[in-house]
C-alpha cells in the first residue's frame, strides 16, 4: 500500500506525469491499430508489438500499455456487441496484455534479459513468446464460447483447428516483430553516443546483406508465387526460410529477426483466403525455422564478439 500511494503521491507531485501515460496509452492505441490492420487470423502481429512492449517499457507504464490496447479492442467490440452478445462484447473487451502481464513480469523478476556474457536471453524470450500465445489463444476461445448470434444461428465454436491456427498465428506473429525490435534496440544501443543516421545504417553489412541478398530472393520468389500453384506454390513459401538460415549465418541472431520479419511478411503476402492448411503448414515451417535460427543465432553472435575482442587492438580492450 505504501509503495501505491506513493506512487500517487510522485504523480500527483509532477503535473507531466498524466502527460507522460496518456502519450504512452495513446502511441500504443496508435501501433496497435496499425498491427491489427496487417494481422489475420493465423499472422497476428500485435502478439508481437504487445511482447515487445512488456520487455521494453518501464513496468510503471504497463497500465498505460493496458489502457492503449483495451481502447480499440473495447471499440470494435461495441461495434459488434448487437451481433454477437452483451457477454461476448464485455469479454471480448478484455486486453489479452493482462493476461501476459504476469508471465512477462515473472521472467523479469527471476531473470535478465541480458545474459553474463552480454548476449539477449532468447531462451527466456522464446519462452514468453509461447506462453503468451498460449495464454492468448485460450482466451480468445473462452471469449468465442460467449457468442450468441443475433439472428438465432448456431454459434462459432473454437474447433482444434482454428485453436491451432490461432496458436501460430500469436506464435508466427511475435517472432515476426518482437526480435525485429529487439536487434534494432540493440543495434542502436551499441553505436553509443554516436548519432544514428541513414549513413550508418547504411554502412552496417546487415543491412546490405538484407537489401541486396535477402530483399531480391525474396521478391522473385514472390514473383513465382503469383505464377504457380498447389505444391509448386506450397514449396516457393517453404523456400522463403532460406533468407533466414543466410543472414543467421553471416550476422547472427540480428539475421535471424531481420530475415524472419521479410519471410513472415513475403509469405503472408501469398495467402489468398483464410484459414488455408497449405497456408498454415508453411507458417509452422517457417515459425520452426525461425526459432532454430534465433536460438542458433545467439552462439553465432558469441562467436563473432569474441572474434571482433581478439580482433580490437590491445588498447581498445582495456578502455
Amino acid at each position: 500500500m505504501r509503495r501505491g500511494g506513493a506512487n500517487v503521491g510522485r504523480l500527483n507531485r509532477d503535473p507531466l506525469a498524466w502527460g507522460r501515460y496518456v502519450a504512452v496509452a495513446g502511441a500504443y492505441a496508435a501501433c496497435y491499430e496499425l498491427t491489427r490492420y496487417f494481422s489475420f487470423s493465423h499472422w497476428t502481429l500485435t502478439a508481437g508489438l504487445r511482447l515487445a512492449c512488456l520487455f521494453l517499457v518501464p513496468k510503471r507504464f504497463w497500465p498505460a500499455l493496458a489502457v492503449g490496447e483495451a481502447l480499440p479492442i473495447a471499440e470494435m467490440a461495441a461495434l459488434h456487441a448487437r451481433q454477437f452478445g452483451i457477454t461476448w462484447a464485455v469479454l471480448a473487451s478484455i486486453p489479452p496484455m493482462i493476461f501476459c502481464m504476469p508471465i512477462v513480469g515473472l521472467l523479469r523478476a527471476r531473470s535478465s534479459l541480458r545474459r553474463p556474457d552480454g548476449q539477449i536471453n532468447m531462451a527466456m524470450l522464446m519462452f514468453a513468446t509461447l506462453a503468451c500465445a498460449l495464454v492468448t489463444t485460450l482466451d480468445n476461445s473462452l471469449v468465442l464460447s460467449t457468442v450468441v448470434m443475433a439472428d438465432g444461428s448456431a454459434a462459432p465454436s473454437a474447433t482444434a483447428p482454428i485453436f491451432l491456427a490461432w496458436l501460430l498465428g500469436a506464435y508466427l506473429g511475435a517472432l515476426t516483430i518482437t526480435p525485429t525490435i529487439m536487434a534494432l534496440r540493440e543495434r542502436a544501443l551499441a553505436m553509443g553516443r554516436k548519432r544514428v543516421t541513414w549513413q550508418a545504417w547504411w554502412r552496417s553489412p546487415l543491412t546490405r546483406d538484407t537489401l541486396f541478398i535477402a530483399v531480391p530472393i525474396l521478391a522473385l520468389l514472390l514473383g513465382v508465387a503469383s505464377q504457380v500453384d498447389g505444391g509448386a506454390l506450397q514449396a516457393t513459401r517453404i523456400a522463403m526460410a532460406a533468407p533466414v538460415l543466410a543472414l543467421t549465418w553471416r550476422h547472427g541472431w540480428h539475421g535471424s529477426a531481420l530475415g524472419g520479419m521479410l519471410a513472415s511478411i513475403g509469405m503472408a503476402s501469398t495467402s489468398f483466403r483464410l484459414q488455408d492448411p497449405a497456408m498454415i503448414q508453411a507458417q509452422t515451417v517457417l515459425a520452426f525455422v525461425l526459432s532454430t535460427s534465433l536460438l542458433f543465432g545467439v552462439r553465432v553472435a558469441r562467436r563473432m564478439s569474441k572474434r571482433a575482442l581478439a580482433e580490437a587492438p590491445a588498447g581498445a580492450q582495456h578502455r
